[in-house]
């Protein structure tokens, strides 16, 4: 059995006094791709950042291919291979579209991160606005360019906060088309999903959380026996 991508076990995190995370266990294999399903304040951001160390306090276990990461500090845990992007994106509007996908480092992995070449393969919209400032890139775009800017580091652990959340139905089909390319290519993809209609045709496995715990997991195949529990959970 290969060592799993992604290992947690009760996982407790805390921002401050506030208590966010209460013994999540989650298990992800290489190359899957999972969806964290649940309402807003569920957890599921929290518990992305608690993979990568930016809760306050944390406990439990987090391994990363195997190895444990709970004492580790954030930028180690990136150079393990773990690609975060947040909901807010972080571009640099002073530099151009070019110069925020040329700013991070490649990670020391072993692994080769994606070419300038193959990134304007996979987003085009992003080699026709390499010169545009940062700020100046669509909503879509931006989002387009923090994927591509972990792509080029050599991550192949990708944690995906809300990527398709207010973008236009067209930006939203060129990002799942992209999460099903990454999956070709061996990436393994950890999506938090407000949008269920995205999420669930790109997902071979689904978890839900409600106040800081996993109360539900299931497969792709298992969607629509699930659905009835999802629409009580979700409201979906």
């Amino acid at each position: 059995m290969a060592t799993p991508a992604l290992e947690i076990t009760g996982l407790q995190a805390w921002y401050g006094e506030s208590h966010v995370l209460h013994g999540v266990d989650m298990l992800v294999q290489p190359g899957e791709v999972v969806t964290l399903l649940g309402r807003n304040g569920a957890g599921r951001t929290s518990t992305l950042r608690a993979i990568m160390g930016l809760t306050g306090a944390r406990s439990g276990s987090v391994r990363v291919g195997g190895t444990e990461t709970i004492g580790l500090a954030t930028h180690r845990i990136a150079h393990l291979g773990v690609g975060y992007c947040p909901e807010e994106r972080g571009i640099f509007s002073s530099l151009s579209c070019e110069e925020n996908l040329l700013l991070p480092p490649t990670l020391k992995t072993g692994t080769q991160g994606m070419s300038i070449d193959e990134i304007y393969a996979m987003f085009p919209n992003l080699a026709e606005r390499k010169n545009s400032q940062g700020t100046r890139l669509s909503g879509g775009e931006q989002q387009m360019l923090a994927v591509a800017r972990i792509l080029r580091t050599g991550a192949k652990l990708l944690l995906l906060d809300e990527i398709s959340e207010g973008l236009a139905p067209v930006i939203v089909q060129a990002l799942a088309r992209m999460i099903t390319t990454l999956r070709e290519k061996g990436y393994t993809v950890v999506m938090v999903e407000q949008n269920f209609r995205f999420a669930a045709p790109l997902a071979d496995r689904f978890y839900v959380m409600e106040h800081g715990r996993m109360v539900e997991h299931f497969r792709a195949d298992e969607l629509a026996a699930k659905m009835p529990v999802l629409n009580q959970l979700l409201g979906v």
